[in-house]
């Protein structure tokens, strides 16, 4: 398989169609793909699925409604399953209390396919409530893939835990000089500026996000 840089709207579409294949046992329709990574042109997505044919991820038959379907080295390198623990739910939303964060069935797992997660580290997920990060695709009742870590790099969509409120949240993290900030991806929300970097402690990043289809 070609080893060509995909964009970030590319790597999307590469994992829904990974996953909506996996989830039905026959590949997605271009509508279907639009409507996952929020692209309402067809020919936006028609345009970044002839880039992923190209460099040898998928192969197309442009004449049938779900002609796409993942290259067999791509088939190959997504083929291990992942078993990921639904932890809670985290707020994308202003900072929500500890103690009022719903937690889910301890029995809870999503299958994943390596290929959507690649990262080897340790994986949980999360339900999110809330819409701060709408922007980033993310929307109230998605599910993320976090990868747990304490120290993330500017402009990574990260787990929050604000200490000295006990308080969480899931937003963009940026360290300007001694002042943290984190950002929400929705234009009616405001950044929220934390003066003593000690009093943000990381609970992990967002590795993958799953779209709960209406």
């Amino acid at each position: 398989m070609a080893k060509a840089k995909l964009s970030p709207r590319q790597q999307e579409i590469l994992k829904f169609i990974s996953r909506f294949s996996e989830e039905h046992q026959y590949p997605p329709t271009i509508r279907e793909i639009g409507e996952a990574v929020g692209i309402s042109s067809t020919s936006v997505v028609n345009y970044n699925l002839d880039k992923l044919a190209e460099a040898g991820y998928i192969v197309r038959t442009k004449r049938m409604s779900r002609g796409v379907r993942l290259a067999e080295a791509t088939r190959n390198s997504a083929g291990e399953v992942v078993r990921v623990p639904v932890a809670g739910f985290i707020f994308a939303s202003n900072p929500v209390m500890v103690g009022d964060t719903a937690q889910t069935d301890a029995d809870e797992y999503i299958d994943l396919t390596r290929g959507l997660v690649k990262d080897s580290g340790e994986l949980y997920a999360l339900r999110v409530k809330g819409d701060s990060m709408i922007d980033a695709m993310v929307n109230d009742g998605d599910i993320v893939i976090m990868k747990k870590t304490d120290r993330v790099h500017n402009g990574e969509m990260a787990a929050i835990w604000l200490t000295d409120r006990n308080e969480t949240t899931l937003k963009y993290f940026y360290q300007e000089g001694n002042r943290i900030r984190l950002q929400p991806a929705n234009p009616s929300m405001e950044p929220i500026y934390v003066d003593n970097p000690a009093q943000v402690q990381i609970q992990g990043k967002v590795m993958l996000v799953m779209r709960q289809l209406s």
